[in-house]
């Protein structure tokens, strides 16, 4: 398992870096229950983004393309029976800290849904990613990632992908570059630093993103694979890693996570919007909240919505020499 910078595809892979495939222990036993079981599962090799997609590269898709995101066209009235009108207009979940410690069973303590916030405007009217040209773009849901995989030549990688480029080859470890969340003391990612999610000891221009690249590189000379912002992959989201497994002797060869059917939210009946797998945590996730800064971590993320912490990186996979030949 090997990495290596190639750019002899051209510009389609000029800052992507080549994952060679292999097989390796997807997912924990030892954290949260949607990790498990640990499988051991192959995926091919792949080239992948060496950075998250930023608002500097989004921006050139959008004026290239006139393309406008979800988080701007307002929300379906039939995907939320009972909804109030004003609820429905254009907008985005952010992330907005409450004054004081709060009961953290609660996520409406400090997420609210505001119109007008989108990529541009992250925390609504009157914000601007003028200074964060080089922070990751947020507020995208996943047709908008999709959309810009798409016109890049690219697409969104596989949960399976994703992980396996994360851990840069240290099969089954904690984190992205060994087993200490701080080796040395040092900070190896942007994620929360106080008493979530009311008291943030960032400095005031990094209480949300970061810029991309601002941390250390993990073993495959990726950046910012945990913590910072949540990834999209393309894969439905499972309560477990059991969908995937094939062979209990042999693990899963290039799975592809559950069904569209069974990611819906049960706790959440009345909203039938589908869920994607979200990976590597972001700058709200800390110690005494949220563990989820790892490379096995997953989160579910509906396909319709944007929040202020989720963001995407794409890959892409050349044609094999058999599929080049027509074999």
């Amino acid at each position: 398992m090997q990495s290596d910078d190639v750019t002899a595809l051209g510009c389609k892979t000029g800052n992507m870096v080549r994952i060679r495939g292999g097989v390796f222990g997807m997912g924990s036993d030892r954290h949260y229950p949607e990790e498990a079981p640990v499988s051991q599962v192959e995926v091919n090799g792949f080239f992948i983004d060496r950075l998250p997609v930023t608002n500097r590269q989004f921006a050139a898709f959008v004026a290239a393309t006139g393309y406008r995101t979800v988080a701007e066209r307002g929300l379906d009235p039939s995907a939320f029976p009972g909804v109030a009108p004003d609820r429905l207009k254009a907008g985005s979940m952010m992330f907005q800290p409450p004054r004081g410690p709060v009961d953290l069973r609660d996520v409406t303590n400090w997420w609210v849904w505001k119109q007008g916030a989108y990529w541009r405007h992250p925390e609504g009217r009157g914000s601007s990613v003028a200074a964060r040209l080089d922070h990751p773009v947020v507020h995208v849901a996943f047709e908008d990632a999709e959309a810009y995989a798409s016109w890049s030549g690219k697409t969104l990688p596989t949960e399976a992908e994703w992980e396996f480029a994360a851990r840069g080859a240290l099969d089954r470890m904690e984190y992205a570059w060994g087993d200490d969340f701080t080796p040395n003391g040092v900070r190896m990612a942007h994620t929360w630093e106080g008493e979530f999610p009311w008291k943030n000891l960032r400095s005031p221009g990094l209480q949300r993103t970061s810029p991309v690249g601002s941390y250390p590189p993990n073993g495959y000379g990726l950046f910012d694979m945990i913590g910072n912002v949540w990834e999209w992959t393309t894969d439905w989201y499972a309560d477990n890693h059991r969908s995937r497994v094939e062979s209990p002797c042999c693990g899963s060869d290039r799975p592809h996570g559950g069904s569209i059917d069974e990611s819906y939210d049960l706790a959440q009946p009345t909203v039938q919007i589908p869920r994607k797998v979200v990976k590597g945590g972001s700058f709200l996730c800390a110690p005494s909240y949220c563990r989820r800064y790892r490379p096995a971590a997953r989160h579910a993320q509906m396909i319709d919505t944007g929040m202020s912490h989720v963001g995407f990186r794409c890959v892409f996979r050349a044609p094999s020499k058999q599929e080049e030949s027509g074999k």
